[in-house]
């Protein structure tokens, strides 16, 4: 355990001074005729001494009282040091299985970028708030939009504090807290609109692409909702679906839900009629519901030989192939995450916010309320049809009004008929 005492001790520096007669002043002088500065000095639990240096004794002073309280709690010693490539390597081992694959590759990914602007041999308690302004600047010149800047920055803090939680930094040292982000305006969120999906449903050439386009339409599944869905979390008697855990067993992979929650939704009569009729088409033995029969072969192949990653996407091309029909029905362009976000607009148009929350698996309901709810143009015509109703009729009344129009003084301009030419005043 570190010493009790946190001591403050000048430190002199440059040669002793000398009185009038050429002699060196006694060390009790030293204070008043010798530059110096303030010195913090502690022992940590390895019986090393370490120390830092302040200009002012006030400063030095301040650093004391804050090392002394960590002293008695016996948390003195200084951060252990390392590298971001030793960092980065340590962050995969450990956030591996406590994070999503998609979100633990976006992490590794950020460092890398950062790496590339720092070096891997940086020391991480060595990044300093301009390294980050420096690294944001050089890649907002390679092109990405602010959106991208304000995410890989965001990134950035999650991780620092993850090395604050490790002793890597000391507490309220997160070099990327200082930076704001970057404004960025907002834009109107993408709605598909019953008829809009009605055209792609129309253009979809198969059953099961379009079984799973509606009970994504009109569940407001996240993608990897969808595709991890087995057969026994639909419950064709209630006609709900069932978002829950799943543990690695026979054919299925490990998956948990984001924010780790469980919840059922309820399903609409076109969803349970398109859901069972591709039941009955469904290859066999496979458990989970949007997977055809080729990818199903390969899936168990991959599975068999011991070559199927975790993490990897159980069905693929899905958003392809929903480009596709979206640009053959002349609508779009959407995403999957599109028609998430059309339900829950769809909802909250007949639902209490709390209930389209908790159908939308959301911990915030400022994050339905902020990025979900989109406005229709039914919304604005019914706006517009309320505020005529709160009006009523209003005299508009004669535009030209002859009191007003007559009590004017008249102007006149050289060329007009009936204006007089000005005289030349005589010399």
């Amino acid at each position: 355990m570190a010493t009790e005492k946190v001591g403050i001790y000048r430190n002199y520096y440059g040669s002793i001074p000398k009185n009038s007669s050429g002699e060196l002043l006694p060390k009790s002088q030293w204070p008043k005729k010798r530059p110096h500065s303030w010195v913090v000095r502690w022992f940590g639990s390895d019986d090393q001494r370490y120390s830092k240096s302040f200009k002012t004794r006030k400063e030095a002073e301040r650093h004391a009282e804050q090392k002394q309280s960590l002293v008695r709690k016996g948390k003195a010693d200084p951060p252990p040091q390392t590298t971001l490539r030793d960092f980065a390597k340590e962050h995969k081992e450990l956030m591996k299985g406590n994070l999503a694959p998609k979100t633990l590759q976006m992490h590794l990914t950020t460092i890398e970028l950062l790496a590339s602007s720092l070096g891997w041999s940086k020391p991480l308690h060595k990044i300093s708030v301009r390294d980050i302004e420096r690294f944001r600047a050089q890649r907002l010149n390679t092109g990405i939009t602010a959106s991208s800047a304000n995410r890989e920055l965001k990134i950035l803090k999650r991780i620092f504090n993850l090395a604050i939680m490790r002793s890597y930094l000391a507490k309220e040292s997160n070099p990327c807290v200082p930076i704001p982000m970057l404004k960025v305006a907002p834009k109107r969120p993408p709605y598909v609109s019953p008829e809009e999906f009605k055209q792609i449903c129309q253009l979809t050439p198969d059953l099961l692409m379009r079984a799973f386009l509606v009970t994504t339409y009109t569940t407001g599944l996240r993608l990897r909702e969808a595709l991890n869905l087995t057969w026994h979390d639909i419950d064709f008697e209630t006609g709900q679906v069932h978002i829950t855990r799943k543990s690695a067993k026979n054919w299925v992979q490990a998956w948990t839900p984001k924010d780790h929650e469980m919840r059922a939704i309820p399903l609409s009569d076109q969803a349970v009629n398109l859901l069972a009729a591709w039941q009955s088409a469904a290859p066999e033995e496979c458990p989970y519901v949007f997977m055809e029969h080729g990818r199903w072969k390969y899936y168990r192949q991959e599975v068999s030989a011991g070559r199927w990653e975790v993490g990897r996407d159980l069905v693929n091309n899905v958003l392809r192939r929903y480009k596709t029909i979206c640009r053959r029905a002349g609508v779009g362009p959407y995403t999957i995450h599109d028609l998430r976000r059309s339900c829950i607009t769809n909802l909250a148009r007949d639902l209490p916010i709390h209930v389209v929350q908790q159908l939308s698996g959301h911990s915030d309901i400022k994050t339905t309320q902020q990025f979900y709810l989109s406005v229709r143009e039914d919304d604005v015509t019914k706006a517009q049809k309320i505020q005529t109703a709160l009006l009523g009729k209003i005299p508009i009344g004669d535009p030209t009004d002859q009191l007003l129009t007559n009590s004017g003084q008249k102007r006149v301009f050289p060329g007009m008929q009936g204006c007089q030419p000005k005289r030349k005043a005589l010399d």
